[in-house]
């Protein structure tokens, strides 16, 4: 019989892999931004998402990182979505992403299919067209994905059958006046991100640049391409999960990564030895070698500022961690808030203005908090700041 785990018990393990018990030194950096990535959509959260796990972040260090260092990198993965991540995991991040089947890579690259069964392409096909034009067009180069798409998309026409060239350039369904080839460009760009060819550049002009991966870092990204080990890459990137996301389900991990539960089993049988069955309000699996941190998880104490699309909220048993009442105050469709974390608890959202130099946070509370936790929330909005931009901050709370 499944051994029942506790919703606290849960929290206080999510919360202690997320690193949101207690704040890491600077030199944890990597290890932190590689336990399960950081989304950085909206453009910035990923620098908000580290600052609450590291002590001292400051744009200035990130910035050296990405654009010196280049030992964080930053490429579209889970979901389709951008994300950082150290250089040297690359492959869980990419290769372990990205799908071995036409079929759910197509549900990765959700909304293509129409399109290319207007074009009577495949996307594999449509991948390769992309692929052939993609080093002629972007060698040398820094190209936003508007710029990046519509010159693929003119080179690729060359390659098509005359019958196709028409309906390649007719006007697509994605955006006013793009092309349906160019539409179609975009959703194979994310496959090759996924193989290792492109990556973002810094952001310039307010616009994330794509570069070529060996030209960005001077060698091919490690562990993809020929070096590639799909099936290491899906077991670890699994176990990453896990660890972050654990107890938890096909169905749950499959929305996460961005597939249909029918096609996580290219996954979930390369670990499943390696797995315990709980119950959580149903049957959910941990890795076996969690078991003892869960039960021993205490919550912590204090207060968090979490950003939009923060990694501990993109999981999806959302029940677990936000009493229901308030799911739609937190997942919006568009324009999430960011998150105020208090004691372990999801106790209320907030969202930034920028007047000037000055900061102010308009925080919304699901309940009220203590004199003490406000004080303790105002000396966290203060260390936003420099995040944004600011010299000052100013929190407005509704209560």
């Amino acid at each position: 019989m499944a051994e029942t785990v506790s919703r606290d018990d849960v929290v206080a393990f999510r919360l202690g892999a997320h690193h949101l018990v207690e704040r890491q030194d600077t030199d944890a950096l990597l290890d932190v931004a590689g336990r399960c990535a950081v989304q950085n959509s909206p453009p910035g959260s990923a620098l908000q998402a580290l600052h609450a796990r590291v002590r001292d972040v400051t744009p200035d260090l990130v910035d050296r990182a990405v654009a010196e260092q280049k030992s964080l990198l930053q490429t579209w993965s889970m979901r389709g979505a951008p994300y950082w991540f150290p250089t040297s995991d690359a492959a869980v991040f990419t290769t372990g992403v990205l799908p071995a089947t036409e079929r759910a890579r197509r549900h990765l690259v959700l909304g293509v299919e129409q399109a290319l069964d207007t074009l009577g392409l495949s996307l594999a096909e449509a991948v390769e067209l992309t692929r052939a034009e993609l080093r002629g067009v972007l060698s040398g180069r820094r190209l936003a994905i508007n710029e990046l798409g519509a010159e693929l998309a003119q080179r690729v026409t060359s390659a098509l059958p005359a019958a196709r060239r028409k309906t390649w350039r007719s006007e697509g369904p994605y955006a006013a006046n793009q092309p349906l080839g160019e539409g179609v460009v975009h959703f194979c760009l994310r496959i090759l991100t996924l193989e290792g060819i492109l990556c973002f550049a810094p952001r310039a002009a307010n616009k994330a640049p794509f570069v070529l991966v060996d030209e960005w870092l001077g060698h091919p990204l490690p562990g993809t391409g020929r070096a590639a080990d799909p099936e290491g890459a899906r077991a670890e990137l699994l176990h990453r999960y896990l660890r972050c996301y654990g107890p938890s389900t096909r169905k749950d991990f499959a929305a996460w990564l961005g597939v249909s539960t029918g096609d996580v089993d290219p996954w979930w049988r390369l670990v499943e030895h390696d797995l315990t069955e709980v119950d959580l309000d149903g049957p959910a699996w941990l890795r076996t070698e969690d078991l003892d941190t869960l039960r021993s998880a205490r919550l912590p104490t204090g207060v968090r500022l979490l950003p939009p699309r923060d990694p501990y909220t993109q999981l999806r048993d959302r029940g677990t961690i936000v009493d229901r009442r308030y799911h739609r105050d937190v997942w919006k469709p568009v324009g999430d808030p960011g998150t105020l974390l208090v004691d372990g608890e999801i106790a209320g959202t907030w969202r930034p203005r920028k007047n000037g130099r000055t900061l102010t946070l308009a925080v919304t509370t699901f309940r009220p908090l203590l004199a003490g936790k406000k004080k303790v929330l105002r000396d966290e909005a203060e260390q936003l700041a420099p995040l944004r931009g600011a010299s000052s901050v100013a929190v407005e709370l509704d209560r």
